[in-house]
């Protein structure tokens, strides 16, 4: 019965995909993996249930996920390997030097490169002449506020990285795209830092999950 149901899962998912699929569904198709001869669709509601939602699931501490009745630490490790997986192949598919042209592509970029992340993390997004990314450097973990990323690093990281541009960015893993009074002192610091040197701050991205804000859309910098 469960070599039946299974390959019925996984023929629905090559035929349909997984727009369709409840989230506890997507859980199920993932444990048949790490967990060869039980019925996965029990524990995956579990999960729904203690972590709320797919995401809670995936970002789980794997010490904690193995509290949980039936989950082993290869299941543990396995779900927690999808947001560092998706990711990288974000990562890949941009390649190494994909060309930010507009607001849109870095926000998709950005919202990529902050994928899965579970707390605050600040970019500085070097572009070369031809708007190409040359390199992306993480320069602060945590909450940001005015003494926290230091303008003096930014600079030191754009010349390092030979940055004809730049582009700013941080994410609000707690859902909240509206900039704070913090984030644009930051912003003013920065772009105050760097007019010297003639590198310019095309934007400052805020991501939290798959949206994005931009300050220059909205006439912050």
């Amino acid at each position: 019965m469960h070599r039946g149901h299974r390959d019925r899962v996984k023929n629905r998912f090559l035929n349909e995909g997984l727009d369709g699929f409840e989230d506890h569904q997507i859980l199920e198709l993932l444990l048949f993996y790490s967990i060869p001869m039980r019925d996965t669709n029990e524990l995956a509601h579990m999960l729904i249930d203690r972590y709320g939602s797919l995401s809670g699931v995936l970002e789980a501490d794997v010490a904690d996920l193995m509290t949980i009745p039936g989950i082993g630490k290869n299941s543990a490790v396995f779900l927690s390997l999808m947001p560092s997986v998706a990711r990288r192949y974000f990562k890949d598919r941009w390649r190494d030097k994909p060309q930010i042209a507009s607001t849109t592509k870095a926000g998709e970029y950005l919202i990529s490169l902050f994928a899965g992340r579970l707390y605050e993390l600040f970019y500085i997004i070097c572009l070369d002449a031809q708007n190409r990314v040359n390199h992306a450097a993480l320069v602060h973990e945590g909450t940001i506020d005015q003494a926290a990323v230091y303008p003096r690093l930014i600079v030191e990281t754009a010349l390092r990285h030979q940055s004809h541009s730049v582009l700013i960015a941080h994410n609000h893993p707690g859902g909240s795209l509206k900039p704070s009074a913090a984030d644009i002192e930051v912003t003013n610091q920065i772009k105050r830092a760097l007019e010297p040197i003639s590198i310019r701050i095309l934007d400052h991205i805020i991501v939290a999950g798959d949206k994005y804000f931009s300050f220059a859309d909205s006439g912050l910098i």
